[in-house]
């Protein structure tokens, strides 16, 4: 059996070491077929299920039942049972991989399942870890570990992270004489417009990069009205980054400057992708030719 298991610790690229179905990956090791670990028959709970949420549903006072509020998904927990193989010949070391992985930490890191051809990947954490020392544990060296993982945040996300770039709006090079027929008003080299597409059944948050030379860097998105905009001069080589998920606004990846939020500009958290297409546009006060605006994210699932 070839041993993917190296670094059990380090939060790799989600699913980078997965290759075929039925394998999980969290963090550093790799489970399922092909390595020392099996997945117990019984599955994984939670990974399919819709998690647990809050509602604000209030009750009607004079009448049956409720008005509808907001339904705010709560953490996503997921559980399984893993074996180690005492036939591979690692025991000992099997389940000492187990130890280092299944540890209690308090950073994040990807667990990614591979099922029929589609893999998906949560942030999450070990929250519980129980390996009976039992008898089959004691005579033939096979352990069996229960776990539980519990992702703060409930979606499960595409391995596959997309990225969409466009510079400033340009003006269209206009006509040129003397006319002729057809008329060719000319192409702009840049309209400031991307689309963005997130196929999953979630909304997903994506991370927004402006880079200069532009001032007051500005995003639309043009179908549900949502925009950010900064009172902040980008000169060349400056980075603005917006990460809408953890509601942050850093610039050159060292001070923040989401007090530079504009009174028109709405809630990083706020500004989220629902399903389907998301038309962006970026309109800086002014910018140069060089100036960009970059848009990474990832299709998510319930």
């Amino acid at each position: 059996m070839a041993d993917n298991t190296t670094a059990y610790t380090a939060d790799l690229a989600p699913g980078s070491l997965i290759t075929q179905d039925g394998q999980m990956q969290w963090a550093g090791l790799l489970i399922g077929p092909g390595t020392p670990f099996s997945v117990d028959r019984s599955g994984l709970t939670g990974w399919e299920d819709l998690p647990e949420y809050d509602s604000s549903d209030a009750e009607r006072p004079t009448s049956h039942g409720a008005w509808p509020g907001a339904r705010y998904a709560k953490p996503r927990k997921v559980g399984g049972t893993v074996w180690t193989h005492p036939a591979s010949g690692r025991g000992p070391a099997a389940l000492n991989a187990l130890r280092q992985s299944f540890a209690l930490t308090d950073g994040e890191r990807w667990l990614a399942v591979r099922l029929h051809g589609e893999i998906l990947a949560v942030r999450a954490r070990v929250a519980q870890r129980v390996v009976p020392a039992d008898r089959v544990f004691a005579t033939q060296g096979a352990a069996r570990a229960s776990v539980q993982w519990l992702a703060a945040d409930p979606r499960r996300y595409a391995v596959n992270e997309q990225l969409a770039t466009t510079g400033p709006p340009q003006p269209e090079s206009g006509l040129t004489w003397p006319l002729t027929w057809p008329l060719n008003w000319g192409r702009a080299q840049s309209t400031g417009d991307v689309v963005a597409e997130n196929t999953g059944s979630a909304p997903t948050h994506p991370v927004i990069v402006f880079r200069g030379p532009c001032a007051i860097p500005a995003v639309t998105e043009r179908i549900s009205r949502r925009g950010l905009r900064y009172a902040i001069d980008l000169t060349a080589g400056d980075v603005l980054e917006v990460d809408t998920a953890a509601g942050t606004v850093t610039l050159n990846n060292s001070a923040s400057r989401r007090h530079t939020a504009m009174a028109d500009s709405g809630p990083e958290e706020l500004f989220a992708f629902e399903p389907g297409r998301a038309e962006l546009s970026f309109r800086p006060e002014s910018a140069g030719p060089d100036a960009r605006m970059t848009v990474r994210w990832r299709s998510a699932e319930w």
